[in-house]
C-alpha cells in the first residue's frame, strides 16, 4: 500500500481505479465540449442546424425522427461526422468510464488471486452491461 501525504492508506488498486475514472472523465468532457463546440459553429454538417432546434422541441421522438431523418439504435455511429452527432460519443465515453474502471479492478483481483472481490468485481459488471444493454426494460 502507498502512503499519501495526509497519511491516508491508499492501495495500488484504488489509485489504478481513480486514474481510469480520471481519464474517462477528462476524455468524454473534452468529446462533449468539442463535438458542441463543432456543432454550434457549424465546423461539421449536422442533421438539425442549431437555430431550427426550437422547431423540433414539442415533437415526440417518433415524429422528431421523420421530421428530420434520424436514425435509432445504433445508427448514431455511422453519424458521427454530424455536428449533431458526434457529442453521443463524450456521453458513451462518460458511461463507460466506470465499466472500465471496474474492469482494471477485475483484473488486478485475478493477478492477486482474491477471489471474493473478483467474483464481486465481475458481478458488478454484468450488472452494469445488463443495465445498459435495455434487456431489462418494461416495454
Amino acid at each position: 500500500m502507498d502512503v499519501s501525504d495526509a497519511g491516508l492508506k491508499i492501495s495500488s488498486e484504488q489509485r489504478q481505479f481513480a486514474r481510469v475514472l480520471e481519464i474517462g472523465m477528462r476524455t468524454g468532457l473534452a468529446l462533449l465540449v468539442c463535438g458542441f463546440a463543432a456543432y454550434m459553429s457549424g465546423w461539421l454538417p449536422s442533421t438539425v442546424a442549431p437555430e431550427a432546434l426550437p422547431e423540433f422541441w414539442g415533437l415526440s421522438v417518433n415524429e422528431f425522427r421523420r421530421a428530420t431523418g434520424a436514425t435509432d439504435g445504433w445508427g448514431w455511429l455511422g453519424r458521427l461526422g454530424f455536428g449533431d452527432t458526434l457529442p453521443l460519443l463524450g456521453i458513451v465515453v462518460l458511461c463507460t468510464t466506470t465499466l472500465l474502471a471496474v474492469g482494471v479492478l477485475l483484473v488486478s483481483c485475478f493477478r492477486r488471486g482474491d477471489r471474493l472481490y473478483l467474483v464481486i468485481a465481475a458481478l458488478e459488471i454484468m450488472v452494469l452491461v445488463l443495465a445498459a444493454s435495455g434487456v431489462l426494460t418494461a416495454h
